[in-house]
């Protein structure tokens, strides 16, 4: 029996070293963190800040030269010389919605079908995912679980990177449905030469009938107040019609842009969020005057054209935000490349966006307003969650954004990922070679 015991100690040794820590324990002491360069996320900066946070929700954020605080009973953290930050957010997310793209065991982020409204994305999300502490140990402090495929997706629901399951790390559930409209152009990719091979999409006035009926019939629905039986298809759709719930079109040409907002609004839709728009700076007066903020895809690519600067996706930030339109910034393609969102901020600031805190806001509070949880996250303000971290350096730099602590609605959450624990394992086994 002793002879099988040891195996058995040493593999769940072993196993347990693998796993990701734990959920944070909720806050039980006040907590102050002082001396450190304050981000509010509005645009304001407070060199020698204070930020004071209690039971999860910030309760006082002044400049520490100036204003005297009753810290007995306060646990202070002192973060001179650092920088403190509100939590990153990132949009158009499938963190915790697939591990391993090779692995079809691990992706739950499509369900089958082509109109799909009633798919909820939070119930596929996994709080266990290896990758979540990985994003988190870069600031990135929240992600939209966004479902993906067909022609209607499904609701996105916003989730905090700590969390037993997904019923702990909702934030707001159902924030929006997804749509991917149906493009004027098809593009296929050539793998034999690399190359894109740009064709009209043939199909495309079949789709857009198929969605104009879907849209029509959930506006009559929403006009019901007990329907009876209940369609959940429709029934999912209803907050489109009452602002409840944002419409997240993907669309990158400036037709389809243009084509997709006037669609939704012409059938009654409150509040629409053009996701992707690589060609957005052609249609940038269209949007601002439409009052359609963009989430734009991943910066660090190459231009849609040939004949435009190659450039043109750094630069892309600064011309909507100079337009005036509401710009969010994400990183749609790799859920494991999340962690980089600050730098693509870092990117818009060296490209066009002249005032830091402005690229700031692209991954805070701007991101906070289009996903409708501004009343709660996005900025360090009195009465908003205490959700932030503390960086050796500029987060949006990544020769300085080193995260020494992360809390979220006030817990210390343990930093330890599994990056971390192979550089570690490879580091002592080289060195004492």
């Amino acid at each position: 029996m002793k002879k099988l015991l040891i195996p058995i100690l040493a593999l769940v040794a072993l196993t347990s070293y693998g796993q990701n820590p734990a959920p944070a324990k909720p806050q039980t002491k006040a907590i102050a963190l002082m001396g450190g360069t304050v981000h509010i996320g509005t645009g304001q900066v407070i060199p020698n800040g204070v930020v004071l946070f209690s039971n999860g929700v910030i309760t006082n954020v002044v400049d520490g030269t100036t204003v005297r605080l009753n810290l007995n009973d306060v646990e202070v953290i002192d973060v001179s010389g650092k920088h403190i930050y509100p939590g990153l957010i990132s949009p158009v997310s499938t963190v915790g919605l697939q591990e391993i793209g090779a692995v079809r065991a691990t992706v739950d982020m499509r369900e089958v079908g082509i109109l799909n409204p009633n798919i909820r994305s939070l119930i596929a999300y996994n709080t266990d995912s290896e990758i979540i502490p990985t994003i988190r140990n870069n600031g990135v402090l929240f992600s939209q679980a966004v479902p993906q495929g067909g022609t209607i997706s499904g609701s996105s629901s916003v989730m905090m990177s700590d969390g037993w399951n997904w019923e702990d790390a909702v934030l707001k559930k159902d924030d929006g449905i997804w749509l991917n409209w149906p493009t004027y152009l098809a593009r296929d990719f050539n793998f034999e030469d690399f190359t894109t091979v740009v064709r009209k999409n043939e199909r495309r006035g079949a789709a857009i009938d198929a969605l104009r009926a879907t849209f029509a019939d959930a506006k009559a629905y929403s006009a019901l107040t007990n329907p009876t039986p209940m369609n959940l298809k429709l029934e999912s759709m209803r907050g489109l019609f009452t602002g409840k719930q944002n419409l997240y079109i993907r669309a990158d040409y400036g037709k389809d842009i243009m084509e997709a907002v006037t669609f939704a609004k012409s059938l009654g839709v409150q509040k629409v969020v053009i996701v992707g728009g690589e060609e957005s700076h052609r249609v940038v007066s269209f949007l601002k005057e439409n009052n359609v903020p963009v989430i734009l895809s991943e910066l660090h690519r190459l231009p849609t054209r040939e004949d435009e600067d190659v450039d043109l996706p750094y630069r892309l930030p600064g011309i909507l935000h100079k337009a005036g339109v509401l710009v969010g910034l994400s990183y749609s393609d790799g859920w494991w490349r999340t962690r980089n969102l600050a730098f693509l901020a870092g990117t818009a600031a060296g490209f066009g966006v002249t005032d830091r805190e402005e690229a700031l806001k692209m991954v805070t509070s701007n991101t906070a307003k289009i996903l409708g949880v501004d009343n709660l996250v996005g900025t360090l303000e009195k009465g908003k969650h205490a959700t932030l971290f503390v960086s050796a350096g500029d987060a949006l730099d990544m020769r300085t954004n080193v995260v020494e602590q992360v809390f979220i609605q006030g817990r210390k959450v343990n930093l330890d990922d599994r990056h971390k624990r192979l550089y570690k394992t490879y580091k002592d086994k080289y060195e004492n070679k």
